[in-house]
This record gives C-alpha cells, structure tokens and sequence, in this order.
C-alpha cells in the first residue's frame, strides 16, 4: 500500500470513535463510521421538539396519526437527503434538486398522460418511473462533469441547473400542472398503499437510507467520497480519478431526485411545479443538522435521518398549535443558519485541537 492509499484510508477512517475496551462488543467498522457523526446534540433537539410540541398540544401531538403523516411527510427529502449527503461530503452544493425533481416528474408524467393517464396500466408505470430516474441520473451527471471537467463552482453549476431544469419543465408544460400525470395504479400502491400499518413511501425511503448509508460507511466509494471531501490532493496523487468520482456522486444526487419525483406523483398525483422552490433549503438543513460538514470530509447518511426529522416535526408541530404557515419557513431559515454557524464552531475547534 502507497503513502497515498494509507493516507486515504486513514483520512476516510478518521471519524472512528475510539473502539471499546478489552472485553467490549466489537463494533463493525461501517457501523462506527455511519453513527460517529450522528451528533447527540442533534438528536437532543429533536427529542426537545417532540416534548415542546406534546406538551404544548395534549393529545393533538405525537399520535399515531401524527407520526405516520411526519414519516410520510420526510420519505421524499430522506431521499434526497441521502443524495445530498454525498454530495456536501466532497465539499459541494446541488442547488438543483428541487428543479430536477420536477423535471423528472414533469417527464414522466407526459409519458403517462399519452399513454393511458390516470387509467394507464402497470408497464406503463413502469416506463415513467424509469424515465423519471434516467431524466435525473443524466441531469446530476451533467452537472458532475461540469463541475469535474471544467473546474466551475458546484454552488455556480447547479444554481444554474436550478433555473434550467425548471425552465425546460415550464416550456413543456406550459407553465401549468397537467391532468392525468400519475396513473391510479401508482397512486394505489406507492402513494396510499401500507405494509403492516407501514406506508410504502416510508418504506422505499427506509430501504434507500439503509443501502446508501451501508455504502457510505463501508465500501471503497464511500471511502473515496470521504477523503475527495478531505484532502483531495492525496486523492489525486493516489491515481484515483477524482472528477469520474464526482460525476458519480453528482449523478447519484439525481438518481434520487428522479427517485423523488416518482414518490411525489405516487403521493400527490400532480407535477407541482411551482411547489419546489425550497426543496433545496430544506435538504441542505436536514443533512448540516445531522452533522455534515460544509466543508466537506465528514457526514454519515444516519445523521441526515435525524436531520430529515427536525424540520418535519418543526412544521407539523407549528401547525398543531396553530402557527401562520409563512412562520413555519422563518422557522426552517432560522434553524439552517443555526446550523452552519453550530458548524462553524466545532470545526474551528476540531482545528485548534
């Protein structure tokens, strides 16, 4: 093993926790990395929320009915949580996701409209996700090689992505969301469908979290995602091609864009074109609060999970005890600053340790 190689590993095993004493349970190493920046603090505030927002309406917070509309509510930004994870890790930014998410669903549900609309049959709801999923697969890709290639911002790039997506969206569209986007056969089954009381939609986001945070924490993509967040310079020196790497991520980010955008029509049957705007603001929250850095090198897909949960309790629990909906977006902004500057402080400290 090169200098290089050991420095990569040691820069991707960086956020190990020290391992147990003589006569402690060991601990697999994918599972220390996934959990070590899962913050306590981050998960304290949620526990806080849950308790302010209980105690603030008795009976009315924390039911049944409440946590599965929460679960339902965060499934879509889980996903696209998980892909932004990746993406902040190698210090960079998709501003896209929202804009991408619509154009894979404005994509798809075209093919929908002219092939049955809400009456379409299985195959072609299978056609429409797989064309939602490649439509966001080539658009984060593109974006990826921009950055990789051609040396541009990621927060330049995708910003740019962000209009373009959404403007290709309107054009087709006309602006407006079109009847007959979802078939009812998806709506049945991912939208409303259950599994022992479970929602599919929770379900499928469950699965997404576990296989990308698996891949994260212990696979040699993971590895490399961490250590091109770190110290991409010793990546490059270790012969990795660091630009095919982010075109990889970046492309991933839009796989589940498309991903989300299937889940969006199953759940609410429409487009929603103009319904996106702050997608992006609420997926960059989730992920910095579960403990990703901005500055790239460091994040675990578990973090984002408790990260995904703050804003969704944040907003459900407004609504409960009966908050304006435009404070409920104050709210989120407030909590993102909070965020990066709480983000701010630990890694100055980590620096001056």
């Amino acid at each position: 093993m090169t200098a290089d190689s050991q420095e990569i590993q040691q820069t991707a095993q960086s956020q190990d926790p020290p391992r147990s004493g003589n006569g402690g349970i060991a601990v697999p190493g994918w599972l220390r990395r996934a959990a070590s920046v899962s913050e306590l603090w981050t998960f304290t505030i949620l526990v806080a929320l849950v308790a302010f927002f209980t105690i603030a309406a008795p009976g009315k917070f924390f039911t049944a009915y409440d946590l599965t509309q929460i679960a339902v509510n965060a499934a879509i930004y889980l996903v696209l949580g998980v892909g932004m994870t990746y993406v902040i890790i190698t210090a960079g930014i998709d501003l896209s996701i929202g804009s991408v998410l619509v154009l894979a669903a404005v994509a798809a549900g075209e093919y929908n409209i002219h092939h049955g609309g809400a009456t379409a049959g299985w195959g072609t709801v299978a056609v429409g996700a797989l064309i939602a999923l490649a439509v966001g697969l080539a658009w984060g890709a593109l974006q990826g090689l921009v950055v990789a290639t051609q040396k541009v911002p990621p927060l330049i790039v995708t910003l740019g992505g962000l209009g373009a997506a959404l403007g290709l969206a309107e054009l087709a569209t006309g602006g407006q969301d079109p009847a007959g986007a979802a078939a009812a056969h998806l709506q049945n089954s991912l939208g409303f469908g259950k599994v022992l009381g479970i929602p599919w939609l929770v379900i499928l986001a469950a699965v997404v979290t576990v296989v990308f945070g698996a891949v994260l924490g212990g696979t040699k993509f993971g590895n490399h995602t961490l250590a091109i967040g770190s110290n991409p310079a010793a990546v490059r020196r270790a012969g990795i091609p660091v630009g095919r790497h982010l075109v990889k991520v970046y492309g991933l980010m839009g796989l589940l864009a498309g991903l989300g955008a299937v889940m969006w029509l199953a759940s609410y049957g429409t487009t929603s074109i103009a319904g996106h705007s702050t997608d992006n603001l609420k997926v960059i929250t989730a992920v910095v609060l579960g403990g990703t850095s901005l500055f790239g090198g460091r994040g675990s897909v578990l973090g984002t999970v408790i990260g995904v949960f703050i804003p969704a309790v944040l907003t459900t629990g407004l609504i409960v005890i009966g908050v304006q909906q435009y404070w409920q977006d104050v709210a989120v902004g407030v909590v993102l600053v909070a965020a990066v500057y709480i983000d701010q402080v630990r890694r100055k400290t980590r620096e001056r340790a």
